[in-house]
């Protein structure tokens, strides 16, 4: 499949065959004669982590598909560690290996994919050569090196204007490339760049050749992914404390190292940063990775213009590093009543799946969005532009905090699709309360020892209510059943966008109430947990009703992943968490392992 072919290039392969050239983008016959003036390009257009023209494996430079086209990198990182983590928010970001002109040592040399010319002993002595970016759109955002040293970081910026003698098209020469940015409006630039090598003879004519290449989107990860590192912040509170030894505790039963601490006053781990990665071919068939952190496009201060963002957002500055980048978008004027809905909790990976024969394998997006009460554009158009993980909407717009964590997460499952879906599940809860009272246990307390806190006037009141008297709450019980409706459209639509079946769905029962006018968990909201690993969930501890021995809402939840393998470890989050509107997702995030799928063979 030829993506993009234009006139241009139709013209430029009709030179080269008029040429005699075999650089066209496909292996020509052997017998064909040598040109008088020949320009050949290559780069890893098979991804083989090398670029070669002993063979034709890297002739198909002009193509993009599943097999064929290069792929180059958005140098974004900051491999000698010379970027602080202070100043305004848009200085801050601002700072990375592509803001200058130069490679910034051995590490920063790895991130420049590669273009070579072949070497051509009979040269004419007056043929001169001439590298050229076709792309318009691309000029801005691309950024060519050569080759200038036997060091791994030999390398001068290429400028526009260079003219390559006729030694160096003898000998052949070495080009890196990097993009300056990610892709973040497909209209303005869609990440694909023509580079073009011309050489030049006045006495035998001129030849030309080209090479596409592409530069790697940024995805992100999916629960069903090996975590490597739990993240929590230290508030230093009590409650802070309380959740992060249960979650401690859970990732030692996990095998994973303990939780790192982000020593932060913000306690929503989730909502302030996204890991993702990007990767291009390696030598030996590896991935050449970058990571990235996304930061939230949370505007706390609008009136601040250089650093209006959530402060607890510099976090991806301080992790950027060697292979660790950072990146943000936001739209300063996004309206402030929206905000929330740029917290990560709204900002979930469905795990990979098919779909009416289509695949998607790094799973979609998944976020709170309806058309009049959505995310910060730019950052969705930013999301939307890396192509691979297309965007699915549901509306979270009746919950107070509006996250899409608060209703559902995903598990790896013995199924054909290999997960399930856990989804809140009001009408359920309500059903097991409504059993216990008929089973003579309606005196059954809730919440002991807990309290309510009004944080305005921080009174504390003794959360502790029976079973009966919950359900005698009309609030409680409105508020819930308007909660199973709407949950069963954000269910519909997933079905109706995956084709889950009723099967691959774990319902997780917790009441709702209302605050504010909106609905949030009344009971810790169980669905809200981390997946620790393939065998264990953290979920909230419900603290409901203890009968026979066992409080039921751990049950409801333990027994049914129990028989798909998976153990929930029960994780205090009462104070600071669920008194904050909030539950241990919104309070832990992690670093997961880099899929071994390729996302270039998706062709997409």
């Amino acid at each position: 499949m030829m993506r993009g072919r234009t006139w241009g290039q139709v013209l430029i392969a009709a030179s080269l065959v008029a040429c005699g050239a075999n650089e066209t983008g496909g292996a020509s016959s052997g017998a064909a004669p040598e040109p008088d003036v020949l320009a050949a390009l290559r780069a890893d257009s098979n991804r083989d982590g090398e670029v070669t023209f002993d063979d034709d494996s890297d002739t198909h430079k002009r193509e993009w598909d599943k097999t064929n086209g290069a792929v180059f990198l958005a140098n974004i990182d900051d491999d000698n560690e010379r970027c602080k983590a202070t100043g305004d928010d848009i200085a801050i970001a601002k700072c990375n290996d592509a803001q200058d002109d130069v490679v910034n040592g051995d590490d920063d040399a790895l991130d420049l994919a590669r273009l070579k010319s072949r070497p051509w002993p009979k040269t004419p002595a007056d043929a001169t050569g001439h590298i050229a970016i076709l792309t318009e759109a691309a000029k801005e955002h691309v950024r060519i090196f050569r080759k200038v040293g036997e060091g791994a970081a030999d390398f001068e910026v290429l400028a526009e204007d260079y003219v390559f003698t006729a030694a160096e098209i003898q000998a052949g020469f070495e080009l890196g490339i990097e993009a300056t940015d990610i892709v973040r409006d497909q209209e303005a630039w869609d990440g694909y760049v023509e580079v073009q090598l011309t050489v030049t003879s006045p006495t035998k004519g001129e030849s030309t050749d080209v090479v596409l290449m592409r530069v790697a989107p940024v995805l992100t990860f999916h629960h069903l992914l090996p975590t490597e590192q739990v993240w929590v912040s230290n508030t230093r509170s009590a409650g802070n404390a309380a959740m992060r030894a249960d979650l401690a505790a859970s990732c030692k039963a996990a095998g994973l190292p303990e939780p790192k601490t982000i020593d932060d006053e913000d306690p929503w781990t989730q909502d302030f940063f996204e890991p993702a990665y990007m990767t291009m071919p390696g030598q030996g068939g590896t991935q050449h990775v970058m990571r990235v952190n996304y930061r939230s496009a949370n505007v706390f201060e609008p009136g601040k213009k250089k650093s209006p963002l959530r402060p607890a957002g510099k976090f991806v500055f301080k992790q950027r590093g060697r292979d660790i980048a950072g990146i943000q978008q936001f739209d300063i004027t996004h309206n402030p009543d929206m905000d929330t809905l740029n917290s990560f909790g709204n900002f979930e990976t469905v795990p990979p799946h098919e779909k009416d024969g289509e695949s998607f394998p790094f799973g979609r997006v998944v976020r709170g969005k309806t058309k009049s009460y959505y995310p910060d554009k730019s950052f969705t158009k930013m999301v939307a532009a890396q192509g691979q993980q297309p965007l699915i909407d549901v509306d979270t717009s009746w919950l107070l905090v509006a996250h899409i964590d608060e209703t559902i997460s995903f598990v790896k499952a013995p199924t054909p699709r290999g997960w399930v879906m856990l989804v809140n599940d009001a009408r359920l809860a309500k059903k097991m309360l409504e059993d216990a009272v008929k089973a003579g246990k309606g005196d059954t307390p809730m919440f002991v020892g807990k309290s309510w806190v009004d944080f305005d006037s921080g009174e504390e009141t003794p959360a502790e209510i029976s079973i009966s008297e919950v359900l005698a709450d009309t609030e409680v019980m409105k508020a819930s059943a308007e909660a199973a409706a709407e949950v069963d459209a954000q269910v519909a639509i997933l079905k109706k966008e995956i084709g889950l079946t009723d099967d691959e769905i774990i319902p997780v029962p917790f009441l709702h109430t209302t605050y504010a006018g909106k609905s949030a968990a009344y009971q810790p909201g169980t669905v809200n947990g981390i997946y620790i690993s393939d065998t264990r969930f953290g979920a909230p501890d419900p603290h409901g009703p203890t009968i026979d021995g066992k409080d039921i809402f751990k049950t409801a939840l333990s027994a049914p992943l129990a028989k798909i393998g998976v153990t929930v470890d029960f994780i205090e989050d009462w104070d600071d968490y669920h008194l904050g509107i909030g539950e241990v997702h919104c309070g832990t995030n992690s670093t997961r392992t880099i899929p071994e799928q390729r996302w270039w063979e998706s062709g997409r």
